[in-house]
C-alpha cells in the first residue's frame, strides 16, 4: 500500500515562503517520477511541478522562478520550496506518486 502525507502548509502573507514536504511510503521511490498539484476553491486541480526520478524537473509559468522542486531518495520524500507567495498561489496543494495522491495539505496567502 503506498501513502503519501503532505506536511507544511499553512497561513503567511505574500512575499513569504514556505516549504512542503510529501513522504512517501513505497519501495520504489527512488525509481518514481513525483509531482505536486494545487486546487484552489472554484477551480480545477492543475499541475504545479514534477521531478523525475533522475531530476528533471518541471514548473508551469505562473510559478516559475519562484517554486523549487527537490527530492531525497533516502527519505523518501519530495519537498516543494515556495518563495515569493503570492495570494493568487492560495490553494489545497497535493503530492502524487502514479496514481496514488496525499491528502493535501492548505497554503492560504493573505495580501
Amino acid at each position: 500500500q503506498v501513502q503519501l502525507v503532505e506536511s507544511g502548509g499553512g497561513l503567511v502573507q505574500a512575499g513569504e515562503s514556505l516549504r512542503l514536504a510529501c513522504k512517501v511510503s513505497a519501495l520504489t521511490f527512488r525509481a518514481e517520477n513525483m509531482a505536486w498539484f494545487r486546487q484552489a476553491p472554484g477551480k480545477e486541480r492543475e499541475l504545479v511541478s514534477h521531478i523525475s526520478w533522475s531530476g528533471v524537473t518541471y514548473y508551469v509559468d505562473s510559478v516559475k522562478g519562484r517554486f523549487t522542486i527537490s527530492r531525497d531518495n533516502a527519505q523518501k520524500t519530495v519537498y516543494l520550496q515556495m518563495n515569493n507567495l503570492k495570494p493568487e498561489d492560495t490553494a489545497v496543494y497535493y503530492c502524487k506518486l502514479n496514481s496514488y495522491w496525499g491528502q493535501g495539505t492548505q497554503v492560504t496567502v493573505s495580501s
